[in-house]
This record gives structure tokens, C-alpha cells and sequence, in this order.
């Protein structure tokens, strides 16, 4: 998967459901495995255990790349019973609760940390990866190397941003990635997710929800500024402008403006 290209997370991810797939056949040999074993798993296992589509889905997708690429088994998965896709809307906050979020936060790093994943609409994964150099302050641009998919990308660099940037480097001058762990490396991603949830709760902000809110808010708020759907899908680093229009739906923009019939009664 790393010659491939795979993110991290998403190898860290596949690996963990290919040992619970294979721990539920202790007495099975890898190779002896079958599509009606597979089943059997996602009927009983998956299904029964009442887990989300997101997961019954990619565990899917672990099991059938795993024997393609190593054992070179191909089964017939397009068979095996998928959940139907949700039509979710993702969670987003105002632009006056991000600003009430992330006022709440007193240290730097941090504060820069939630503010740069908000100021360009970045992925968790992007904010750990990003290296000192990946800023460049001259032109105003931020480059994101080897993101979801395997794709680089460029966007805009805030300035309000870059003054909290320097602040912050003067302080803790990180040596190789922008942001680093108390022991250096990258910093935890999962200590970002806890840094979001400690400025939200500490601001008083009710809604729920982890620190993608952010990248969502980000995108829809740039949709309500007017910004094209295609301009927000290159920035947000989408291959489909079908991922992207979710946030036409989240915009209230246009739907503030309907005047509901019940006004003219």
C-alpha cells in the first residue's frame, strides 16, 4: 500500500479491519477463506453488530484489495450486499463560531494549528504532514504534497494567518514539519481532534462534532461568499465536483433569501 501511495491513516485503517475480518476465523487458513466466509462475516459481524455503512464499506474494500494484491484471489464482491449511501449533510458552524472558537484558545501553537485548517480547508492528515518549506510566505501559497488520493495541490496562504504563523515558529522553532510533537515528528492527529474539542466546549459552541467541521465550514462559507463550486473543488482538492456540491446544500445563501408564503398571509 506504501508503494502505492496509500495515506497513512488509510493503511492504519485497512490494517486494523483485515486482522478483525481474520480474527473472526482463527481455525481458517488465509487461502481456504471463501466469498460465502466473507458473507457470512458481513451478515453476522458487520451487519449484527449494527455498524455503520462507512465501515461495512470499507472493510469491503480492505478484504477485496488484500487478496487481489497479495494472494491473488479475486472475489466477486459487487455481489455481497453494500449499505445504500445516506444522503448526510455534514456539520458546519458559522463564521462568527469559528471565530469563537478559536478566540478561546490561549497557546499559539494550537491556536495556529485550528486556524490553518480553517484559513485553507485542510484535511487532518494535511495540517501532520505539512513540512516548513510546504509554506511559502512570498507567494502566499500553501503546497500539499501527496494528499488524499494520491494528488498535490496548492492553495491560498491567509495573511492574518502567516502573522500567527511567525508567532508561533519564533516560539517553538519547529525543525523539519511545521507542526511537531513534544519529542519532534509529526504532531498527533489525534491531539488536534482534542485541542478542537477543548476551544469548542471552552467557547460555549453546542454543536457537535469533530475538527472537519472546520474544512466544511470552510468550504460552505466560501460557497456563501459566492465563489464558484469548481474554484472551492480545486481548493478543497476534490476529484468529483459531485463531492463538492454538497455544500451548495449546507449554503444558506440562497435560501435565506426565499420568502416563505406564509409572510404574505
Amino acid at each position: 500500500m506504501r508503494q502505492r501511495r496509500y495515506a497513512d491513516q488509510t493503511i492504519k485503517t485497512y490494517t486494523s479491519m483485515l486482522e478483525v475480518f481474520l480474527d473472526y476465523f482463527p481455525e481458517k487458513d488465509i487461502k481456504d477463506i471463501r466469498i460465502r466466509d466473507i458473507e457470512e462475516f458481513n451478515y453476522y459481524y458487520v451487519i449484527g453488530k449494527g455498524l455503520s455503512a462507512s465501515y461495512q464499506n470499507q472493510m469491503i474494500n480492505s478484504i477485496k484489495l488484500f487478496y487481489m494484491k497479495m494472494l491473488g484471489i479475486n472475489f466477486a464482491l459487487k455481489e455481497l450486499e453494500r449499505p445504500r449511501k445516506g444522503n448526510y449533510l455534514p456539520k458546519v458552524l458559522s463564521k462568527e463560531e469559528v471565530s469563537t472558537v478559536l478566540g478561546s484558545i490561549k497557546n499559539i501553537k494550537h491556536k495556529a494549528i485550528l486556524s490553518l485548517i480553517y484559513s485553507a480547508g485542510l484535511r487532518r492528515n494535511e495540517l501532520v504532514n505539512l513540512q516548513i518549506d510546504d509554506i511559502d510566505s512570498k507567494r502566499m501559497l500553501i503546497r500539499i504534497n501527496n494528499s488524499k488520493g494520491a494528488k498535490d495541490r496548492i492553495v491560498g496562504l491567509s495573511k492574518n494567518v502567516l502573522i500567527l504563523l511567525r508567532g508561533y515558529y519564533q516560539l517553538y522553532k519547529p525543525k523539519h514539519y511545521l507542526f511537531e510533537g513534544q519529542k519532534g515528528g509529526r504532531y498527533s492527529g489525534t491531539s488536534i481532534n482534542l485541542i478542537f474539542q477543548r476551544a469548542r466546549q471552552r467557547s460555549g459552541v453546542t454543536t457537535e462534532g469533530g475538527v472537519h467541521m472546520l474544512r466544511h465550514s470552510y468550504a460552505t462559507h466560501l460557497h456563501e461568499s459566492g465563489y464558484d463550486i469548481r474554484i472551492i473543488q480545486e481548493l478543497l482538492g476534490h476529484k468529483s465536483s459531485k463531492t463538492t456540491e454538497i455544500y451548495t446544500h449546507i449554503s444558506t445563501r440562497t435560501i435565506q433569501k426565499v420568502i416563505s408564503p406564509f409572510d404574505d398571509i
